[in-house]
């Protein structure tokens, strides 16, 4: 793989859009993944994200834009001179060949010796652990190790970048987070650039350097996922991420670095402004806080909530799930408001449905949202 590494795999997409007839599937997408980057486009189905992969691999043109690879424009050009390779869902493995064979099938295509061929394979099964496998069939192999023969088949060929579509969809949830390990550790060892597609927010936020969250063809937000995660941009991306409540209302004043805002059960929220974004009485706003941010608090207990929020409420469900319980508030119509309390701290002193309680975040940790 050694002479892969100067074969720069950065992607710009410069106004990409494509049309399916009267459809618009991607509509102008601008964005940079650098060299190396492990970036997971994220977002429900028919979004657009499969239609940016298969333009990025070469086997659709965009209508209009510009998508380069390491600096070359290469629309129209076929994937083998774009040195792209595509990991599919349904892995296409030929179930007559052995491992071995399957992973050297494009060497062979490619006209190199059976030696050349055979050599880079076993290097490359070493790789993804699977040369005491590889004289069996597929048919013989679990999904995981199935998985792993087509990452390598995929990676074989030294592309400068790899494009994964929804690849671990077929396997259970075990298995999913054993192969989302594979995938990082194949990824950093093979140093290219890999861009995953995927509708699962978990996925992306495990495994991604960068995460670009998608709706109806367009951006909206790409960064890190820690960045995506803890500071969404607008309701969408705070809401099709979760991990965060997001409330509506409408600002009562505005006090130089923060302002303060009534929503549906909640007057006096108070919110930091934080970047130049002008603020006006009246307007109507959304903020989030995030879930694992909120303290549940009894009506009656004496507490000093200088610096905090508090929304009376009464609790609607309980969940517990493992290492946290999920505790669902009543809110206002049609949107959700949860509060995830450590399993511990939830026991000692535990509420039931039903209960009134104060919702309580520190007012810092409050964040304005893009409307």
């Amino acid at each position: 793989m050694a002479h892969a590494a100067h074969l720069k795999g950065d992607i710009e997409l410069a106004g990409v859009y494509k049309r399916f007839g009267d459809f618009t599937a991607v509509d102008g997408v601008n964005l940079k993944v650098p060299d190396g980057a492990y970036c997971c486009f994220l977002g429900p189905s028919g979004c657009g994200k499969t239609t940016i992969l298969r333009m990025i691999a070469g086997h659709d043109d965009p209508t209009g834009g510009e998508i380069l690879i390491g600096g070359d424009n290469v629309v129209g050009l076929p994937p083998v001179a774009r040195r792209t390779a595509m990991m599919f869902q349904s892995y296409a493995l030929f179930p007559h060949l052995s491992v071995r064979d399957n992973v050297a099938f494009a060497l062979r295509v490619r006209g190199q010796s059976k030696q050349q061929r055979y050599r880079a394979t076993d290097a490359m099964l070493e790789k993804v652990r699977l040369t005491e496998l590889a004289h069996r069939l597929p048919g013989q192999l679990s999904g995981g190790q199935q998985q792993r023969v087509a990452l390598a088949r995929a990676a074989i060929t030294e592309p400068r970048v790899l494009l994964l579509d929804e690849p671990l969809s077929a396997l259970d949830e075990q298995l999913r987070i054993q192969m989302r390990t594979e995938l990082r550790r194949m990824q950093r060892e093979l140093g290219i650039t890999f861009i995953h597609v995927t509708h699962t927010q978990l996925e992306a936020i495990a495994l991604a350097d960068m995460v670009v969250v998608m709706e109806n063809g367009r951006i909206k937000q790409a960064g890190s996922a820690r960045e995506v995660y803890a500071a969404p941009r607008d309701r969408y991306v705070a809401e099709f991420l979760g991990g965060q409540n997001v409330l509506s209302g409408e600002v009562d004043s505005v006090n130089g670095a923060s302002f303060s805002f009534s929503a549906a059960d909640a007057c006096g929220i108070v919110v930091p402004l934080v970047g130049a974004r002008r603020i006006a009485s009246g307007e109507r706003v959304d903020i989030a806080v995030r879930r694992d941010d909120i303290r549940l608090r009894r009506p009656g207990a004496a507490a000093d909530l200088a610096g905090w929020n508090a929304v009376r409420t009464a609790i609607r469900a309980i969940e517990y799930q493992g290492s946290f319980v999920k505790v669902m508030l009543d809110a206002e119509a049609g949107s959700e408001f949860v509060a995830t309390i450590p399993e511990r701290e939830f026991f000692d002193d535990p509420f039931e449905v039903g209960d009134t309680v104060l919702a309580s975040w520190m007012a810092e940790r409050s964040r304005l949202l893009v409307r």
